[in-house]
């Protein structure tokens, strides 16, 4: 194995770890503040700085138990810390400073990653601008926060600093929210996050940037937006530059290195996994599958590939939301049903009745896509995945028993929406 860095990449260090901690304290003061129930009073202060270096301090330790004390157990496993160029296709040089290490192998697995990436923007150099991956050195919260990009990385934590004091403005030069997303999970989101306090641009380009502003062109206006802090979440770019993968005959492009469905590369001997690889999804739970995929075919040419319409997509703002499968736009002769959420006793049970549940299904009524925005949508949206991995139907789900109360209930009753006017029913109709 050879790294730079800490262990555990991305996920652990700059990602999911620490960002799904800051939400989760984020919705804690939130709710401390402004409490959802009647006949409960508001209380609660922020102390920033202690907040973040309990952060610092999960992190460490998850490092520590899932990657460092995991390794050191393998003794089969040699670590190398350094950059890995190939020399050919049979060797790499591992490169840490001014120390230089060759290594030879028959098969090589890529798995360098991503990192966020930064549009060319006249001023950004200068700007003091941070990234997912190091805003986590904050020690004070920023006052006002420009987030540029509104996609998951963007809105994940916007809305977190939102909750947690900050005055927070969205800029996305695209003209929706979520891009890709289904158009009524867009619009949900967007009007959700509004009216709870973020300020949005949509559609709006960046002139330029300066220490503490940038001026933006927005519905033909150029308009200046200050801030304390800019975050850029405008995407990742796959870690390529130092691989000198043309040594090893490998094929990349900007989006990454092309493999086929066994995770192959244009050189059978080499494979590669995860965000640095030319592909729609970049996420954690992709990368982990691809790499043991890779391993399997590498060692035991099981010839397995990973299916990524039934891999499930989140976004942890609250509501959240959750992805599997095809849009209807995809689904040639497909028809839809989106219920909301407030039909849903469980969401009015805890007074989180923002959402849509939204299901897709063919001629057939098999189910091809389940989209939800919801309270615990990555929670529920296992039962969407099965359905899609597993070609299940309308009826399926609909003849399936569900608890009362839960948000769960939500995918049954998206389900029985292809059947009848579920605002007819009442609670635990069949």
């Amino acid at each position: 194995m050879i790294g730079y860095g800490p262990l555990g990449g991305t996920c652990v260090n700059v990602g999911c770890v620490p960002s799904k901690y800051l939400i989760e304290a984020a919705s804690a003061f939130r709710n401390a503040r402004d409490p959802l129930f009647p006949g409960i009073s508001s209380m609660g202060t922020l102390n920033f700085k202690l907040l973040v270096d309990s952060l610092r301090d999960l992190v460490n330790g998850e490092r520590k138990a899932k990657y460092e004390d995991v390794l050191s157990k393998y003794e089969n496993v040699e670590y190398y810390s350094g950059y890995a160029s190939f020399i050919n296709d049979k060797t790499v040089a591992v490169t840490n400073g001014d120390n230089e290490k060759e290594i030879s192998a028959y098969n090589f697995l890529i798995a360098t990653g991503s990192r966020p990436s930064v549009p060319p923007i006249k001023g950004i150099e200068n700007s003091g601008f941070l990234t997912s991956n190091d805003i986590w050195s904050l020690e004070d919260l920023p006052s006002k926060i420009t987030v540029l990009g509104a996609g998951a990385v963007g809105l994940e934590l916007g809305q977190a600093f939102l909750r947690l004091g900050s005055e927070v403005t969205v800029v996305e030069a695209l003209p929706h929210i979520l891009y890709g997303s289904e158009p009524e999970v867009s619009e949900t989101m967007l009007d959700t996050l509004k009216a709870e306090g973020i300020k949005f641009y949509t559609g709006a380009s960046v002139e330029r940037v300066e220490k503490a502003a940038l001026y933006i062109k927005s519905e033909g206006q150029v308009k200046k937006v200050d801030h304390d802090t800019l975050l850029v979440a405008t995407g990742r770019t796959p870690n390529l530059e130092k691989l000198a993968l043309e040594n090893a005959g490998v094929e990349y492009s900007t989006k990454g290195i092309k493999v086929n469905e066994k995770l192959v590369t244009s050189n059978p001997r080499i494979y590669a996994a995860g965000d640095v690889v030319d592909q729609r999804l970049k996420l954690e739970t992709v990368a982990a599958k691809e790499g043991a995929i890779a391993a399997e075919n590498m060692y035991e040419h099981a010839e397995k590939s990973i299916d990524l319409k039934a891999v499930p997509f989140v976004v942890f703002t609250d509501p959240q939301v959750a992805s599997v499968g095809l849009k209807e736009s995809e689904c040639q002769g497909c028809t839809s049903k989106i219920i909301p959420v407030s039909s849903v006793a469980k969401a009015r049970i805890i007074r989180k009745e923002s959402g849509i549940v939204k299901m897709v299904a063919d001629k057939d009524e098999s189910i091809r896509g389940v989209h939800v925005v919801s309270p615990y949508a990555s929670e529920i949206i296992i039962e969407g995945v099965y359905a899609v991995k597993l070609g299940l139907t309308v009826e399926d789900i609909i003849e399936t028993a569900h608890v009362f109360p839960t948000i769960s209930e939500s995918i049954k009753l998206a389900a029985q929406s292809f059947r009848r006017d579920i605002s007819m029913m009442s609670c635990c109709v069949e």
